[in-house]
């Protein structure tokens, strides 16, 4: 029963929530060319249906954003779908970028559109580049936006090596990387299930990274910086929740030993 209440509140939240954008994306997009009104309401949208999830308990912590319109690329780790209704609870707007298919799924996609974030066809070059151009863009209008670089949700909780992509695109545009690292969410709905389960998840915000002087000769150095930091701080939160290395919880017995 509870999760088939869960259902119902995301189900009705994605369909009430687009009409609420469209009316934030009608009233501001004449003053508001960004979208970020738009984009920070969708968000909301997105950490509402939590609210209303009794199976699912999301909490945020670590930096704050004092600026919400310096531009960062934000990088997170991704284990499931929930990762991103996580990640909505931070107070700040972010341009996400997704999945083509995810903008052709009726109203959460015609919210993406409206919201301002960027599709991306995977595997497919030209789509590669006009996303990173979008993203470029984005930047430049004070906005920052978030990136999976593993590129696809983790299906055993290991940390997945990062694409070049976000680290590429921070050091031509001269922005901080923004480490965000999520744990428990592979438990709130893993990858190939669509069945929530009672989660306890937390999203933690590192320390930047600044790219400022850094060129296309220190992008290696500067993935792996990230990737450590990020694989460190999953580490400890896992400690924290109760967690395996795997994001299930550990044994009475693992516990133990």
């Amino acid at each position: 029963m509870l999760n088939a209440w869960a259902w119902v509140v995301l189900i009705s939240a994605i369909i009430i929530g687009f009409f609420v954008v469209l009316v934030v994306f009608i009233v501001t997009v004449p003053f508001d060319r960004s979208r970020y009104a738009a984009g920070r309401t969708f968000r909301i949208v997105g950490a509402s249906t939590v609210w209303l999830n009794p199976l699912w308990t999301f909490t945020t912590d670590g930096l704050r954003i004092r600026d919400p319109r310096r531009p960062y690329v934000a990088v997170s780790n991704h284990e499931s779908y929930a990762d991103i209704f996580l990640i909505s609870h931070l107070p700040w707007e972010m341009k996400w970028l997704g999945k083509e298919q995810l903008f052709k799924i009726p109203f959460l996609g015609w919210m993406m559109w409206l919201a301002g974030d960027i599709p991306l066809k995977r595997g497919k070059r030209d789509s590669i580049v006009t996303a990173m151009t979008a993203c470029g863009g984005k930047l430049k209008q004070r906005l920052s936006v978030m990136v999976f670089p593993e590129g696809t949700r983790s299906p055993d909780g290991e940390l997945l090596p990062f694409k070049d992509g976000a680290f590429r695109l921070a050091i031509e545009n001269s922005v901080p990387i923004l480490p965000i690292v999520v744990a428990g969410t592979r438990r709130a709905m893993a990858k190939h299930t669509f069945q929530f389960q009672k989660t306890r998840a937390i999203c933690r915000v590192l320390e930047p990274i600044e790219t400022t002087g850094l060129t296309m000769a220190d992008l290696t150095s500067l993935k792996q910086r990230t990737f450590e930091a990020i694989a460190a701080a999953k580490e400890l939160l896992h400690t924290e929740l109760g967690l395996g290395a795997n994001g299930e919880p550990l044994t009475l017995g693992a516990r133990t030993a």
